[in-house]
């Protein structure tokens, strides 16, 4: 006994197609290469049909009744169906928005670890919405935030551009990102290099860090120390055991 037919899979989408022999219904509803209706034909007469046109015979409506076939080629049919689903993902994906949080003092390491993130976003083409959290003294410094996020719009420019300058509301600094189009969009680095780490990494600029420095030791130099500070108290100045050993000399 054979066994059961199974049907031919296509590389879109998960379905299957049925094509030629390989479709189960005796009647079809067939479509011509121009579009044009030709009718409900038997099976077998839609498969001469289609071999004396050079053709294939492909269902394109199965849960029809009688199902939907239309002559074309299939290879052409696959390619045309592909197209049109990547075409579909990209707008599905146009829609949606990945949000990437930062911070003032990021470390390098997950600088680039979030870099790589939105990289692959906008190869995805989805939207990035960068934003930084300044923390306590945090918002005396903003200057080393915007650093940050100018550093990662850099980055990003072979993959998007932002809608915006970057706006500081309230204690958040925002940016939002928009991927370039394909044509003029660098392709994923994780794609071309074994999904391997990106080598670009945030380094902080030298001439920045001596400018933190000096007015963290300017902010420190404003401090007035307590008398507490300045002068210790005999209390803690001296060993707790200082009594209990001047007594031990005495007996």
């Amino acid at each position: 006994m054979s066994r059961p037919f199974s049907p031919r899979s296509s590389p879109f989408a998960g379905s299957f197609v049925r094509v030629n022999g390989k479709i189960r219904a005796r009647e079809v509803r067939v479509v011509a290469l121009d579009g044009k209706q030709l009718g409900v034909l038997q099976l077998g007469e839609a498969i001469n049909l289609a071999r004396a046109q050079g053709v294939d015979l492909v269902e394109i409506a199965p849960n029809a009744t009688p199902p939907v076939c239309r002559l074309v080629d299939y290879g052409k049919f696959r390619y045309e169906q592909s197209k049109k689903e990547k075409e579909a993902r990209k707008h599905q994906h146009a829609n949606k928005v990945k949000e990437i949080q930062l911070s003032p003092t990021i470390d390098p390491h997950d600088f680039g670890v979030k870099l790589n993130h939105a990289i692959g976003f906008l190869c995805e083409d989805m939207k990035v919405k960068a934003t930084l959290r300044f923390r306590g003294r945090e918002m005396a410094h903003q200057e080393f935030g915007f650093q940050v996020v100018k550093k990662f719009i850099q980055e990003l420019a072979p993959y998007g551009h932002p809608d915006a300058e970057p706006k500081l509301i309230g204690k958040g600094l925002n940016v939002m990102l928009s991927p370039l189009p394909r044509n003029k969009r660098a392709k994923n680095p994780r794609q071309t290099e074994d999904n391997g780490p990106l080598k670009v990494r945030f380094q902080p600029d030298p001439a920045d860090e001596a400018k933190q420095e000096t007015k963290l030791q300017a902010n420190n130099a404003r401090i007035v120390p307590t008398n507490a500070a300045e002068k210790p108290s005999s209390e803690f100045g001296h060993s707790p055991f200082a009594q209990l050993d001047a007594k031990l000399g005495n007996s």
